[in-house]
């Protein structure tokens, strides 16, 4: 017998963009091969097998359109006609019931007796006989095929038949192709070739569902291939949903998703097959669910289901025992037994189940839920308690779906209402974000009061600032924390609203900051420095240095109440960038252990944006991506969006600008409708970075602008801290000298409050571009600020730039020396548009006359600027457009283009082609 690799379609599976079955590419070689061998002269035949859906008729249908030029004769074997003796023959061999001849040879007398046309009694072995003659004598004139679906269902003669047939076809042009769910080797073809059919492998199942459901977005179709296991018709009958296979009862019930009927009745047939204590054995494992085999064992007892019933269950291939476990062959087979038994079949197996459980056992409470018919506040209780034990233990899904079930048997609307409200903050932890919602909408209309507060943890502050609106959610975080008693509910909630005050761009910190200034987690919540980086102030007597070094002591101090940490850009702004990025990759590891995806997204996202400014460019993406795919799980587009915001900055220097439009794009289809500043601010600095690192000072500069134009939805002051030197940057490159002014007074006075490293660098050098006597000085100062170096692109930066200014003064040697320390860390960090204009400076700072472009002609006594300008004109550049580029004067270009011309000997810009021509020097 033959076993093929996992890989197939489904019943009615659609066509990849070859034609051919997704995922069969080995079963359709096969099936080719034999209607190829049978075109040549030679039978055979092949047996699919394997469990119901999973494509066995797709390959039929197939292999019988493939064979337009054969003989068809086909048949698909019902239920009902299983113990009607020869009704298998009967329908495959009507078609060609006029080829039988006169009743007088032995041959019609056996195939007539057969089909209950004669009156003599039926010799199976002179029927086989007679009908592998006659396909033989069809196949005289072109081959014959043979397609026989739901073998499992043929009535016994027939399926002798047919293995007379199939075993004696080889020597004429004859092939039989039967489908059935059971392994050959026990059934009536017992030593054919056989195939067995198995599950989609997760690529051939994406492909399915590109076709069968184009809409379906990543998650979903993560979702329907791990739930139906990749069962090609269980795919199918999803897609037919729009994907949608409820998740919220998928999330009540604990189970896979609901089955479709054609799948539903397949099962069923397959049950309704067994004896009734089978029958009844293998409900009580579906409503088990866990596959405890011993409870399963002493449940069937007490039913009369013995050692008969677990052996006919496992002959039948849909149970099979792994020590202590009985395991369906995948969870869709569960659900489909479970939902086609009936009603009756599902309460009497709870019911068998509960008596054989101690009064105090967690699953005896689910059985008797199952079973009730009506409100119960008992069986209320009980799962209730079920729920405090199982979040206990970690337990958090399980907890969320016991507190569900005992607010639909509840009597009275508050305790429905109030175990609703547990139920949602459980599912919230769980990472079942959509569910959660919906549940906590459904308390507050059954019963609203402070106790859905109390209940949830304030979840309903939580989700709307996870669903990006600061401003509702503020005012929901501050309100319930007036009702919340746990005190770590409490704290988180007061952090969640300094968060969505910072977010919104507003000063709204104030009571937030005074209720927790009265709580108290095992020693004081509020240092001093803590409304500090909330509300941008500081001691006015404090130092620089005092200032930094008792925020990094507070960060640290406070590693183990992660909620009190600031956002990463307030963090960064502080200059505690590196004792919070060191909290959150300890923090990361613990979050995925404990399957806590909110709080992991969150923390993904936030180190995301630490690790890009620290260089950290490869850990960085990995973070954002993965958060960005939490965040879309969990529909959490706020969470998505700080993702997107790291991961555009990173495309920003790395020059990507098409990932940069894109991220930016999708931030701020979200960010400016829902007063979100924070995120639009982050998208105006990507954008004006990568204009600027573009060499675009104009365009960056109308981005940059943004983030403190009074009223938009982009200012920010935090934002706007942190892109002051590239917005200096810019203005100095198009003579707005008043911009590149106010930046230097902002960052100065940034610096001498926090005293953090990144503020004093960019300070220095912001006060360097704009120019005067103290340039150098600054910019010495900028590159040995301690600390500056674990900002790498921002110290490459300074040096790259103080490498121009010694350039245009003709130092090139001093300018080498800068400029070369910029190129590598620019090459290291993988920043491409830096990296360029560094070379590119470099190059300027050759001796003259010591670039000769090879084969250039008479370009190779132009000197390197003069070669520069040249190139640039060619471009179709104007004078003053080169000049910004070059960050010269344009009366200098002029002179540099006059030199061009007397040297190539030409009179006009049009002739200079020649240079544009040369290879670009080294």
């Amino acid at each position: 017998m033959t076993r093929l690799p996992h890989g197939r379609p489904s019943d009615g599976a659609p066509a990849d963009a070859a034609g051919e079955l997704c995922g069969r590419g080995e079963e359709t070689v096969l099936l080719d091969e034999l209607l190829a061998q049978a075109r040549d002269g030679t039978g055979g035949a092949l047996v699919l097998w394997g469990e119901p859906g999973v494509g066995k008729s797709a390959l039929l249908r197939y292999v019988h359109d493939r064979a337009a030029d054969f003989v068809r004769l086909s048949h698909s074997a019902t239920r009902p006609e299983a113990d009607l003796a020869q009704a298998g023959l009967h329908g495959l061999l009507r078609p060609v019931t006029d080829r039988i001849e006169s009743p007088t040879t032995a041959r019609a007398a056996a195939l007539r007796a057969a089909l209950g046309e004669g009156g003599g009694p039926v010799d199976r072995l002179a029927v086989g006989a007679a009908v592998l003659s006659l396909l033989c004598e069809l196949a005289e004139r072109q081959p014959v095929l043979v397609v026989v679906d739901d073998g499992q269902w043929l009535d016994e003669a027939t399926g002798l038949c047919l293995g007379i047939v199939a075993r004696r076809a080889r020597a004429h042009p004859v092939v039989v192709v039967l489908a059935d769910h059971s392994d050959p080797a026990t059934r009536p073809w017992q030593g054919l070739a056989a195939v067995r059919v198995d599950a989609l492998t997760d690529e051939s199942a994406r492909r399915l569902l590109a076709t069968a459901a184009p809409l379906a977005d990543e998650a979903t179709v993560r979702k329907m291939i791990r739930e139906t296991g990749g069962n090609p018709l269980a795919l199918h009958e999803l897609a037919a949903l729009g994907g949608d296979f409820d998740e919220t009862e998928y999330h009540r019930q604990g189970r896979s998703p609901r089955v479709g009927p054609r799948l539903r009745r397949a099962f069923r047939a397959a049950i309704e097959a067994l004896s009734p204590p089978a029958r009844l054995l293998t409900v009580l494992a579906a409503a088990e669910e866990h596959g405890d085999r011993l409870t399963v064992q002493r449940a069937g007892r007490a039913s009369g289901a013995g050692d008969a019933a677990w052996d006919e269950v496992a002959d039948a291939g849909l149970l099979r025992v792994v020590g202590d476990r009985v395991l369906f062959r995948h969870p869709v087979v569960s659900r489909a037994v479970y939902e086609g038994c009936g009603g009756a079949a599902r309460r009497q197996a709870h019911r068998v189940l509960a008596a054989t459980m101690p009064d105090g056992a967690e699953e005896r409470a689910w059985h008797l839920a199952a079973m009730a018919h009506d409100r119960d506040e008992n069986v209320a209780r009980l799962l209730e308690r079920t729920a405090d034990r199982s979040r206990i233990r970690g337990g958090t899904e399980t907890a969320a779906r016991s507190l569900w079930r005992a607010a639909e048997l509840s009597p009275a609307p508050i305790d429905a209402s109030r175990r609703l409200a547990g139920a949602a903050r459980a599912f919230w932890d769980a990472g079942c974000a959509a569910t959660a919602e919906r549940l906590l909408d459904d308390a507050e209309r059954l019963a609203p009061g402070p106790h859905i507060a109390r209940r949830s943890g304030g979840l309903r502050g939580v989700v709307e600032f996870t669903r990006g609106r600061p401003e509702v959610a503020h005012h929901y975080l501050t309100t319930d924390m007036n009702h919340v008693s746990d005190p770590g509910a409490v704290l988180e909630l007061g952090t969640l609203a300094l968060r969505a005050a910072w977010s919104a761009g507003r000063d709204l910190q104030d009571g937030a900051l005074e209720l927790l200034r009265e709580l108290d987690v095992d020693g004081p919540t509020v240092s001093p420095g803590t409304p500090a980086w909330w509300r941008g102030d500081g001691p006015a007597d404090a130092t620089p240095a005092a200032m930094c070094a008792a925020d990094e002591a507070d960060v640290r101090a406070r590693a183990t109440i992660p909620p009190l940490l600031p956002p990463a850009p307030l963090g960064l702004a502080w200059g505690i960038d590196g004792p919070m990025g060191d909290v959150l990759r300890r923090r990361i590891p613990h979050l995925r252990r404990r399957d806590d995806p909110p709080r992991l997204a969150i923390a993904l996202a936030q180190a995301a944006m630490l690790d890009n400014v620290a260089g950290r460019w490869a850990e960085a993406e990995s973070s954002a991506v993965e958060g960005l795919r939490l965040a879309r799980d969990m529909g959490a587009d706020h969470i998505a969006s700080h993702c997107r915001t790291s991961l555009g900055w990173l495309a920003a220097a790395r020059g990507d600008e098409r990932t940069v439009a894109e991220a930016t794009a999708r931030s701020l289809e979200t960010s400016l409708p829902q007063g979100v500043r924070a995120l639009s601010a982050a998208a105006h600095w990507s954008r004006g970075m990568a204009s600027l690192f573009h060499e675009r000072p104009e365009e960056a500069l109308d981005s940059l602008m943004r983030l403190t134009e009074p009223g938009h939805g982009a200012e920010h002051p935090t934002f706007a801290l942190l892109a002051a030197l590239d917005t200096a940057e810019a203005a100095v490159r198009l003579g707005r000298h008043d911009l590149a002014d106010e930046r230097v007074r902002a960052l100065e006075a940034w610096a001498r409050r926090t005293g953090a490293p990144w503020a004093r660098l960019a300070g220095y050098v912001t006060r360097a571009l704009v120019g005067g006597a103290g340039a150098e000085d600054a910019f010495r100062a900028a590159l040995d600020v301690p600390g500056a170096r674990s900002h790498p692109l921002l110290h490459a930066r300074a040096q790259l730039l103080y490498g121009e200014w010694l350039r245009r003064g003709r130092r090139r040697i001093d300018a080498r020396v800068q400029i070369g320390g910029a190129i590598e860390m620019f090459d290291r960090l993988g920043a491409e548009p830096l990296h360029r204009r560094a070379r590119r400076e470099q190059d300027l700072t050759g001796p003259p006359g010591g670039r000769g472009s090879p084969g250039a002609g008479a370009t190779h006594r132009l000197t390197a600027q003069e070669e520069r300008v040249a190139r640039l004109a060619a471009e179709r550049l104007t004078n003053r457009e080169i000049a910004v580029q070059l960050r010269i004067s344009h009366r200098t270009v002029g002179h540099h283009l006059g030199n061009v011309f007397a040297k190539l000997g030409i009179n006009t810009r049009t002739e200079l082609n020649c240079v544009d021509a040369c290879p670009e020097p080294p």
